[in-house]
């Protein structure tokens, strides 16, 4: 959810840090009523707050006071409840004063607790309907899934992602039959189980005086908080006089409430807020809303409320079932493992957030939000522009506000305009989430806001880098969490950008969410290509790579970013291959920029081990010489541009990645799927190998098993000069061309060595015709299989498929993916035969013209195509088998030779 710190504030005399309630929004069928008849206006500025006295208030601390910071809570660190010390005053003078703060005295409008009672309230406050604030916006979106289309969570997000992501957020009202059991209602937990609550002045959320700075002059050196931990100092430096905001304003802790409790303190609030000369009645929405920007804008008291927000379902306990969940049906388990199910959503099968280990709290492991009548969230974005998505359980509706992540600039811009003196003391205010802004104000500077009204039993999804805000209308009790499908990738890229310009902490690696799914794509695309496995799984990464997917998209650019900094930064005899696990348990960050170093680290020989920077700040992040630098790699460049190629569908380079990274190799496959029984060569040719008489596009069996070779090769440009250094000294003279006769192809057909290969014992691995090297390779130009009226290039190969026995494979170089496998050198050929004269049959029905004549069966020799008919390449076999491995070839040669 939203990136949140909570500091230091000043509430009048008291100095303390708050959090911030970060909040998922959704609208809901609720219809407002129009007010605008009753009221003044419909668009408002911000007015100022009556003046009244200021009197002169100078702060003294004492020595051993500590300044509090709240963060945002990690499974791997242990916090105390809204308590913990930085680490950074243990050994610190005390603060010399602050100047006098200047503050607009409001009467007090609620009253909390008495001698008798810490959680009883008094609200002398009252509302005041002439005076209500009534926006006029337009409704966020609203989706009804059906059942089929509920099924699969994120596959209904992209289905509805060109239309809502225009807005920012929308609603998600889940079919009838959607009604999970809520373990939060069981009496146990709603009477025992305690929750710590913030205490939010709405007077102050919009209209209040800025901090003034103080100077500590023996302020010692900054600590850095660890990733994931959104709270920490604002520093600044000056001269040699370091300024700390330790007035920053922010939300104080409240008191612990049960469920129980709180419900009656929140009901409490709203009737006696609401109260009428003739009893008690129950506001409207668009009476709550009408009352809440009129405090918020114009505050005639001061206003608390508590809000049970941020809360650990780890700790507290999800509203989602889990599986010790007792169930009173056997048809509520399948909540268990529903998609829409929240501590399942995070880690859904598409979601990049799957590749992080760690259980982060808020972004992984989803919050609760507990509120009551104007308790609030205010603007922000979610930590790496990620998506969200919260779920009301039960109690009043939510009001949420939206602005789509397109015009997140002009929403910064206007806060900034309408808050200069804030965002001049606090240039990251929108990260703390304490400050709204009306809506109404946004608008009139040309910033579109949609209104959104969540109600019970439906999910608010908000898109990447949509800024939300909002308050509830009552007691009520929300869940929320993030997620992260492929297409975020851009947006967290840019976030990624804006964080390491602001030196601000992340809370993921985005390098390794981007690794992880370009890694499981690519064995997505080896199991389709190469094993015809068109699974669902599959088939969905396919969707998102190719030259234009967006995943290949998003590696390819960060590829080249790495690229350029490496070209200009790193010096090469200074690289050194990064540990696998270099951040498995520590998470490795830039000392000065906080960038992720999951690709790529500076580290030094003269400084801590455990000091790193990015390429970019080497030369920044401690002050010893260049020559003791050194420079760590994951990978090298050439491994990351065969990772990019696989990924735009180069079969090749999907092959090679497969086998060198992932381990994955295609006799394991070939094993389990060709029949072991199969005892002659005739035998094995029935059939359990297919691939050339039909176009492989059409192929639906997904038992059909496509081979590589493990030597494939590249591209067109690789010649005879690649071969292994086996060739035969008076070989290695370049491409050996020979004419070939045929009586339907009037040009010579050129047959081009390029690889020998490797000689096998075995009666198999050759005949009384020719020896047959696994991993020979050979290259001839032949019709195109697409457009028959002209030709390309054809690479005939020798595969080994763990059997004992040679397979034989053709494959036109322009169509890695069309291949042509059997156990002979003539059916191989055959078939590409057989497939062009289908091509040319099918393109004579579409009345295309200049088409060659159909191929007739045996007019094409696959020895010959091979190049198994030149004596060039016979001689050039024989020389490599000097200790003839090769028996029943040299038998036979024996015998001709006798006879």
């Amino acid at each position: 959810m939203g990136t949140q710190v909570i500091n230091h504030q000043v509430k009048e005399e008291t100095l303390d840090f708050p959090s911030i309630p970060p909040g998922f929004e959704s609208c809901t069928d609720f219809k407002m009523k129009d007010n605008r008849n009753t009221s003044t206006s419909s668009v408002t500025t911000i007015d100022p707050a009556p003046e009244t006295a200021k009197p002169d208030v100078v702060h003294v601390y004492d020595q051993d006071q500590k300044l509090r910071r709240s963060s945002r809570r990690r499974s791997e660190i242990t916090h105390k409840r809204f308590d913990c010390s930085s680490g950074d005053e243990s050994n610190s003078n005390s603060f010399d004063h602050i100047d006098q703060i200047s503050r607009s005295r409001l009467p007090k409008g609620v009253i909390r607790g008495c001698e008798k009672c810490s959680n009883c309230q008094q609200v002398t406050a009252k509302w005041h309907p002439e005076e209500a604030r009534v926006l006029n916006l337009s409704e966020a979106p609203a989706f009804y899934p059906t059942e089929e289309e509920f099924e699969d969570a994120l596959q209904y997000i992209a289905s509805i992602r060109d239309k809502a992501e225009l807005y920012g957020i929308c609603r998600i009202i889940p079919p009838s039959s959607w009604k999970p059991p809520c373990p939060l209602e069981q009496k146990n937990i709603w009477e025992n189980s305690t929750f710590a609550t913030r205490i939010q002045r709405l007077d102050k959320l919009q209209n209040r005086d800025p901090m003034r700075k103080i100077f500590r002059p023996s302020y010692h050196k900054k600590k850095k908080s660890r990733r994931g931990t959104k709270a920490g100092f604002d520093h600044e430096s000056n001269g040699s006089n370091p300024v700390v905001h330790v007035a920053d304003f922010g939300f104080e802790p409240g008191p612990c409430f049960t469920l129980d409790e709180f419900k009656k303190y929140a009901d409490d609030f709203k009737r006696q807020y609401f109260r009428k000369d003739e009893g008690t009645w129950e506001p409207l929405v668009e009476n709550i809303e009408g009352e809440y920007w009129r405090m918020v804008e114009k505050p005639t008291e001061e206003i608390e409320v508590l809000y049970g927000a941020d809360l650990e379902t780890c700790t507290f306990g999800s509203g989602f079932p889990a599986e010790s969940f007792q169930f009173s049906g056997s048809d509520e388990k399948k909540y268990v493992k529903s998609d829409w199910n929240l501590n399942n959503f995070p880690k859904l099968q598409r979601s990049l957030l799957k590749y992080e280990r760690s259980d982060i709290s808020g972004v992984l492991v989803p919050w609760l939000y507990i509120g009551m009548c104007f308790s609030s969230f205010c603007w922000h974005v979610e930590d790496h522009h990620m998506y969200s998505i919260n779920y009301l359980h039960w109690g009043a509706p939510k009001m949420w506000y939206g602005v789509a992540g397109k015009d997140a600039v002009k929403l910064e811009a206007a806060m900034q305009k309408h808050l200069p003196n804030l965002f001049a003391e606090q240039p990251d205010l929108l990260h703390k989430l304490v400050t709204q802004l009306s809506p109404s104000i946004l608008t009139s500077e040309g910033v579109p806001v949609y209104r959104c009204i969540q109600n019970p039993g439906e999910f608010v999804l908000t898109f990447p880098r949509s800024y939300h805000s909002g308050f509830n209308c009552g007691f009520n009790c929300a869940e929320a969490v993030n997620v992260a499908p492929v297409d975020w990738l851009p947006h967290g890229h840019d976030a990624v950008e804006l964080y390491c310009k602001q030196a601000r902490k992340t809370s993921i690696s985005h390098d390794k969410l981007l690794l992880g799914a370009a890694r499981d794509a690519v064995k997505a695309q080896w199991e389709i290509n190469l094993l015809r496995k068109n699974t669902s799984d599959n088939l969905k990464w396919k969707d998102v790579c190719g030259k234009d997917g967006i995943l290949s998209k998003a590696l390819k650019d960060r590829v080249e970013m790495e690229r350029v900094r490496r070209d200009f930064l790193c010096k090469s005899s200074k690289s050194l291959k990064m540990d696998t696990n270099f951040d498995s348990i520590n998470e490795r960050e830039c000392s000065v920029c906080y960038f992720d170093l999951h690709f790529s680290a500076v580290g030094c020989h003269n400084c801590s081990p455990e000091k790193y920077s990015c390429l970019n700040h080497a030369n920044q992040f401690c002050s010893c010489s260049s020559g003791s630098k050194y420079y760590l790699f994951r990978y090298d460049m050439g491994n990351l541009a065969i990772l990019v190629e696989a990924l735009e569908g180069k079969l090749s380079s999907v092959y090679r990645w497969a086998k060198t990274d992932l381990g994955l190799y295609l006799t394991d496959h070939v094993n389990k799927d060709i029949p072991q029984s199969i005892k002659s060569p005739p035998e094995q040719e029935k059939d359990f190998l297919k691939s050339g008489s039909q176009n492989s596009r059409s192929c639906t069996d997904n038992s059909d098993v496509i081979i590589l070779s493990d030597d494939e090769g590249d591209d067109e440009d690789k010649k005879l000069t690649s071969c292994r250094t086996n060739i035969p000294a008076f070989l290695a003279c370049g491409t050996h061309q020979e004419a070939q006769d045929s009586s339907s192809i009037k040009e010579r057909c050129n047959v081009e060595l390029l690889e020998f290969g490797v000689v096998q014992s075995g009666k198999f691995w050759c005949d009384n015709r020719v020896i047959y090297p696994k991993g020979f390779r050979s290259r001839v130009k032949y019709l195109d299989i697409f457009d028959p009226s002209s030709t390309c290039y054809f690479m005939s190969q020798i595969l080994d498929a763990g059997l004992g026995r040679p397979l034989f494979m053709v494959s036109p170089e322009k169509h890695p993916s069309e291949l042509f496998i059997h156990l002979s050198p003539e059916k191989c050929w055959e078939m590409v035969r057989e497939r062009i004269d289908h091509e040319i049959l099918e393109q004579q029905k579409l009345g295309k013209l200049n088409l060659p004549p159909l191929q007739s069966p045996g007019s094409l020799d696959g020895m010959e195509m091979f190049g198994f008919s030149s004596p060039f390449i016979l001689q050039g076999i024989q020389s490599i088998d000097r200790n003839h491995v090769c028996e029943e070839y040299w038998e036979s040669r024996t015998f001709k030779t006798e006879s």
